[in-house]
Formats: structure tokens, C-alpha cells, sequence
């Protein structure tokens, strides 16, 4: 498999938001800070499944591993909801991305 861009995630949220329109809330930027919670929540369920079965567990069973990258998939797709909220395209956080690398490499 090759790599998963976030110009490609961003284009599949897009689309998902487009089918669900009528029955979610809008993409835009009131609700920006409404994704930033529902993410949140996603966040503490990939905690919790760490929690429960440990870190070990979450990397060598098979079936614990499926739930924890399931839930990761749902954090990310509420981060490019709120991309898209606040009209962030990919070679914008791809930019702040590498400014923010290059500063925390030369930090300590």
C-alpha cells in the first residue's frame, strides 16, 4: 500500500460530509470548534482501549490492534473536519507542518 495522503483525506471527508449534509451539522467555521470536541471524544476512546488492554495488547492482538486503529481512523477523520471547517488545505498545514519540525529540531 502506498501512502495515505491528507490531500486524499481531506477529498474523502469532502465527499462523506456531501452524502451526510441533510443529517449533520455543516462544514464550516461555527461548527469548527464542535468537531474539536466530537475529535476529543474519539481521542479518549483510543485512550481507553489502551487502557483496558494495555499497550502490548494493542500492538500484538490482532483484533485489539483492528478497534485501536479503527478509533484512530475516527480521530483523523474529525481533524480533517475541522480542515476543512477552517479552510486549511493540505500544502497550508503541510507548510506549518515542516516550519514546526524545523523549529522543534533546533529546540534543545
Amino acid at each position: 500500500m502506498t501512502d495515505f495522503t491528507m490531500g486524499e483525506m481531506l477529498e474523502m471527508q469532502q465527499k462523506l460530509q456531501e452524502k451526510y449534509k441533510d443529517k449533520w451539522e455543516p462544514i464550516a467555521p461555527e461548527t469548527g470548534k464542535n468537531k474539536l470536541l466530537w475529535m476529543i471524544g474519539e481521542i479518549g476512546e483510543v485512550i481507553d482501549v489502551i487502557k483496558k488492554h494495555g499497550e502490548l495488547k494493542a500492538i500484538e492482538d490482532s483484533k485489539i490492534r483492528e478497534r485501536l486503529v479503527e478509533e484512530m481512523a475516527d480521530v483523523l477523520m474529525y481533524y480533517t473536519d475541522c480542515l476543512l471547517c477552517y479552510r486549511i488545505p493540505a500544502d497550508e498545514l503541510k507548510k506549518a507542518y515542516i516550519n514546526k519540525f524545523e523549529k522543534n529540531m533546533t529546540r534543545w
